[in-house]
């Protein structure tokens, strides 16, 4: 797995955090957040506020209003959403890597985030700062999810082993976590490498564990696996991981008693559209992403794994930052305008949606039905967020 890291998570290694700000210095910070973050704070007793501040707000700030921007690592888990339209509240993400080797055509991230994977600077110096604030600053727990952005259980963990190494910090300050998720379309690696073990620790909260209410599970992974044939992988997962490998990592965490989500993730139109003239997706030049019987299979197979629950969501066509869209996405957009007509596909937060009537009655309906007539939860992917406390 490459060299043995440090074990930064000791103060033996000389960790340092920056002086914690004086309470009045925190108070006034908080009377500068911005609206669309300040429902996080709002209700709160003074002590978790003055921690929150201290952990997320940049203390050197000029500007009049301030959002959550001071973690290198351990960050706010969506920091370009107000509260009242993505109400994630208090939570985490640690991306592990920059960027990702699977080349999902439908990348959600590629409007923010570089493309090439590769490895953060100092990336377990900075992790552990942060974890050691947690501690400094008394925060108090929250869910963590790993990663939102990019594949944790990408071909650079077999060299690099960041994601083992968040894993064992988060273990290591399980106190300051709810719950753990992470998110993989690789959940065959992690097997592999012999990460079972820690999952199941991550589960497991001492008697001592600060959150008062049942959470459930307390750790989970979320392997994406939204197509079931392999020609259907190739055309949108470009370099992702085969369909039987997923499904063989499926079952191995199973086995071994990890909970799973499925994500049958993104939700893609399918033949025979409802047009004149170009009833097929091949008509846009597009490969058929999931007929009806992938979605029917892609649900037996979660049932069959006993997963928790599966998670959907209609593709969105994501302006990627700096080039152009993609010849597949292009297509895609074109298959969009159509559908809509005689509307238009919608365009917000920097990518262009199906109209909600059309997306509900000719992608997510069928789908929906599937997963009822199985007998199997479907969770909106931001419902499915929220819910995870």
């Amino acid at each position: 797995m490459g060299k043995k890291q440090l074990n930064l998570f000791e103060p033996s290694q000389g960790v340092l955090t920056r002086r914690r700000p004086t309470d009045d210095e925190l108070r006034g910070l908080i009377a500068r957040i911005h609206p669309d973050f300040k429902p996080v704070w709002d209700g709160l007793p003074e002590k978790p506020q003055l921690a929150l501040a201290a952990y997320f707000l940049p203390w050197g700030s000029k500007k009049e209003l301030i959002g959550p921007t001071r973690p290198k690592l351990v960050d706010w888990y969506c920091p370009f959403a107000a509260q009242t339209v993505f109400p994630s509240g208090h939570r985490y993400c640690l991306n592990v890597y920059s960027g990702c080797a699977a080349e999902c055509k439908y990348c959600y991230a590629v409007s923010y985030a570089r493309s090439n994977a590769s490895c953060k600077p100092d990336f377990e110096r900075m992790l552990a700062r942060d974890l050691a604030d947690l501690e400094t600053f008394d925060v108090p727990p929250a869910p963590v999810h790993l990663s939102n952005s990019t594949d944790p259980f990408q071909p650079l963990e077999q060299v690099h082993g960041h994601a083992r190494f968040a894993l064992e910090g988060v273990l290591q300050h399980r106190h300051r976590f709810t719950t753990v998720t992470m998110l993989t379309k690789n959940p065959l690696l992690p097997v592999k490498l012999g990460y079972v073990d820690l999952f199941l620790a991550l589960g497991r909260l001492a008697p001592d564990h600060p959150t008062q209410a049942q959470v459930t599970p307390t750790f989970q992974v979320q392997v994406s696996l939204a197509f079931w044939r392999d020609e259907a992988r190739r055309a949108y997962d470009v370099a992702a991981p085969s369909v039987e490998d997923r499904k063989a990592g499926v079952r191995a965490l199973r086995d071994a008693g990890i909970p799973v989500v499925l994500r049958i993730d993104p939700l893609f139109p399918r033949s025979p559209l409802p047009l004149d003239g170009k009833s097929s997706m091949a008509d846009f030049g597009l490969t058929e992403a999931q007929t009806i019987s992938d979605l029917e299979q892609l649900v037996d197979f979660a049932c069959e794994m006993g997963v928790r629950h599966v998670v959907y969501s209609p593709v969105k066509i994501v302006q990627p930052r700096g080039r152009p869209l993609s010849e597949t996405m292009s297509d895609l957009l074109d298959l969009y305008r159509a559908l809509s007509a005689p509307g238009r596909p919608v365009w917000r937060g920097g990518s262009w949606r199906l109209p909600k009537g059309v997306a509900d009655e000719h992608v997510v309906g069928p789908f929906l039905g599937i997963c009822q007539r199985a007998g199997i939860a479907a969770k909106f992917c931001m419902r499915d967020l929220v819910e995870n406390r």
